[in-house]
């Protein structure tokens, strides 16, 4: 992997994925735009280390001694646009592990340049959203005439300061569902719903989580919405977070809460990340005859996940690089549904499969690590 820039390296999943790929006996180059912390870095992997930020004018020239770029600094609303913008002037592969519904859309629309320029644009390469994309891309394999789409996610064990820092930049916006092909502005919470997730019903409420882009490309699926398991007390209070939206996005606020998340949050520490999990809950409805599909993954800890799957997308993208499509791809459209299946300790179950009568049958398939 020494055609490999990984950018961001030095926060909390940057190391993360670093660590991964050198452990891996890749010898991939980190850089940031902290000099001292990439320094230190590069020391600890043994690894070259660059320091550049994003505004650099000869930002094209720094990546194209490069086949793939993987973005790991957040907010990626604000580094996936000039990366990429840099990436299609170098002919570098982009990869990154956003979770922002805006930027999977803002890629999605430099399918075309991207192909033109005959590179790959693969956002969300962590466990946004390899788990929830694959799972929706089997889903349609198994009832293939679906039209409507519901995920759910449960679980995770603590925040990293950036995902905290950006869940921060995006307080007080609205959330998203995908109707017959659009992305319509919905109130946080917008609805709620019973899923279980393995051990009974729990709470869940609606977010604007990436799969309402992703997942219309990988199934053709245009009626998507996304929830996230919640205590029931938790409606009424991301409610009132809609209703103060004007407050929360006031630059004072923002700052407040980014300083409270620097001096309290250090992410995950090493137990959690080997001990966490989480599930993924999808189903999929032929809405003119009912028939209907569920299923379900576990997964590792998210983090955990993140850097096992980031690394290997990695690697695959510059082993395959001829024989990845060029322009916006996701996970499961890069690689397969079968992605998510690959990866060390994730277990599938599958609880309503339609059979050709219309009946339902239950299957549970357990993936070996």
């Amino acid at each position: 992997m020494d055609t490999l820039l990984i950018y961001g390296s030095y926060g909390y999943t940057g190391r993360l994925i670093a660590r991964e790929a050198v452990e891996r006996g890749g010898s991939p180059v980190i850089a940031g735009r902290d000099s001292h912390a990439i320094t230190r870095q590069a020391d600890q992997l043994g690894v070259e280390g660059r320091s550049f930020d994003l505004e650099s004018a000869d930002l094209e020239s720094r990546l194209e001694s490069f086949d793939a770029v993987l973005n790991c600094a957040g907010p990626f609303v604000e580094t996936a646009k000039p990366l990429v913008a840099a990436c299609l002037e170098s002919k570098t592969e982009y990869l990154d592990i956003t979770g922002e519904f805006s930027v999977f859309e803002c890629l999605r629309q430099r399918d075309a340049a991207a192909r033109n320029a005959g590179i790959t644009l693969l956002p969300g390469v962590g466990f946004d959203v390899v788990p929830s994309d694959c799972l929706a891309a089997m889903l349609v394999e198994e009832l293939p005439e679906a039209d409507q789409l519901v995920l759910g996610i449960k679980g995770g064990n603590g925040l990293s300061p950036g995902t905290a820092r950006t869940l921060v930049e995006h307080l007080g916006e609205r959330g998203v569902v995908r109707r017959n092909g659009r992305l319509i502005r919905v109130p946080m919470a917008f609805r709620t719903r019973a899923i279980d997730f393995g051990d009974g019903p729990d709470h869940a409420v609606t977010i604007p989580w990436g799969d309402v882009v992703t997942a219309a490309h990988s199934t053709g699926i245009e009626s998507v919405e996304v929830y996230a398991a919640v205590p029931p007390w938790a409606s009424t209070v991301l409610s009132a977070v809609d209703s103060l939206g004007w407050l929360l996005q006031r630059r004072t606020t923002e700052r407040l809460l980014k300083r409270l998340i620097d001096a309290s949050l250090e992410g995950p520490d090493e137990r959690s990340l080997a001990s966490g999990s989480a599930v993924v809950w999808g189903e999929v409805t032929d809405e003119a005859t009912g028939r209907r599909a569920r299923a379900r993954l576990r997964t590792p800890n998210p983090y955990a996940l993140t850097a096992e799957s980031a690394v290997s997308a990695a690697e695959r993208v510059l082993e395959r690089r001829d024989r990845i499509s060029a322009g916006f791809q996701t996970p499961s459209s890069a690689f397969g549904s079968a992605f998510a299946l690959e990866r060390p300790g994730i277990e599938r179950e599958l609880i309503e499969t339609p059979t050709d009568s219309g009946e339902r049958s239950k299957t549970t398939v357990e993936i070996d690590e």
